[in-house]
């Protein structure tokens, strides 16, 4: 029998509360592993000017996968006041962490099911299974930002962007630029990998979801690639909505959707919508998978006023652990906690506070034991 080493990352707030609840059922499920901790998140941001430290990147080499809880994130300015005295005024800028690891792992997949189990008073509908490719590391997300902006950025720009002679007569500390990167790899691989998933669970449709009517460069290539990649899969129907449009039509007719794959941003906003057609951010799970490495999380945030209540919905966690066991190749242990949960949700005798009822983090996470 395979034993694991899994990178354990509980993070900050209720990230805690959730992953010691996903213990709880791992545990019951018998799957052999040793969890190594690992320090992640805003603790660490403030008292060391690192979110993300390099002993904990460390640990994620020597590891086979991460299952990660939450962490608090907070903009530019106000990072830098929660510093602690002395590295203030060092010059250091805050990173969310979740994207660093994504980058420097190279975890260019983010999966995101998002499915509707009988029972979930929360569910839009109950006939929902949708399942959403985002690119995890280009996009609006790549990080290539500027703000002021350079002298030599702005010469660049205005020689070859008509549009930027408007910003350009303007003083470089009054403009912040937010740069779209797309690489024609980076497309190919999402949407490859949405159709591959696609052929092996026998969706027979798959959507891309863009806007190369506005943005046309970066559209443009994405459409061009997944046009190109769908003719190898003639079995497989193909169709494209713009992402503005899809976000009225998902909530029209869900179910006429299967598999959507999307650029980064885009996929962020499309899979927290799709999440909550499906009982919001407390049952959807993620996967941020690479070539040789993946972390997988909840999709929620740190939520620091329930932090230490024992009070949040851990199912995102407990799913997010089933993708864990998808990964890792235990099929049977994925298939059971699945079937557990969607028992438990089905039973209609523990709920969280966000389902309408008492039930504690804890005491779902027994529910879920039991019911294995």
């Amino acid at each position: 029998m395979t034993r694991y080493r899994i990178a354990w990352l509980p993070g900050d707030g209720i990230g805690i509360d959730v992953m010691k609840a996903t213990r709880i059922v791992l545990d019951r499920l018998g799957l052999e592993a040793d969890y190594v901790h690992a320090d992640i998140g805003w603790e660490f941001w403030c008292r060391e000017g690192e979110a993300l430290p390099e002993r904990t990147c460390k640990i994620l080499r020597e590891t086979d996968c991460a299952l990660f809880g939450a962490i608090t994130s907070k903009p530019k300015e106000e990072a830098q006041e929660e510093l602690v005295s002395e590295l203030k005024g060092k010059g250091l800028s805050y990173r969310s962490p979740i994207v660093r690891l994504r980058q420097d792992f190279n975890l260019h997949t983010n999966l995101r099911p998002c499915k509707a189990y009988k029972g979930n008073p929360l569910n839009y509908r109950e006939d929902i299974d949708l399942t959403v490719f985002r690119e995890n590391t280009e996009g609006l997300y790549a990080g290539v930002e500027f703000h002021p902006v350079p002298q030599a950025v702005s010469d660049v720009l205005g020689q070859h962007s008509a549009p930027w002679k408007k910003f350009g007569k303007l003083p470089l500390d009054e403009v912040a630029i937010s740069t779209r990167v797309m690489t024609r790899g980076g497309c190919r691989s999402i949407v490859t990998r949405a159709f591959e998933y696609a052929k092996k669970r026998g969706y027979q449709k798959v959507t891309l979801v863009e806007k190369p009517n506005v943005l046309r460069e970066t559209g443009g290539l994405m459409t061009r690639v997944a046009r190109a990649v769908a003719r190898d899969y003639p079995s497989i129907a193909f169709d494209e909505a713009n992402v503005d449009a899809m976000c009225m039509w998902l909530i029209k007719n869900p179910n006429s959707y299967q598999v959507l794959v999307c650029e980064n941003m885009f996929g962020d906003i499309i899979s927290d919508l799709c999440g909550q057609l499906v009982g919001g951010l407390g049952f959807a799970s993620s996967g941020n998978i690479g070539d040789t490495y993946a972390v997988f999380e909840p999709t929620h945030g740190s939520a620091p006023k329930y932090s230490g209540l024992d009070k949040v919905n851990p199912i995102a966690t407990f799913l997010a652990a089933k993708l864990m066991l998808d990964w890792l190749g235990e099929a049977d242990k994925a298939v059971r906690l699945e079937g557990a949960i969607a028992g438990v949700i089905a039973a209609g005798q523990a709920r969280t506070y966000d389902m309408g009822g008492k039930t504690t983090t804890t005491e779902m996470a027994q529910a879920v034991a039991a019911a294995l």
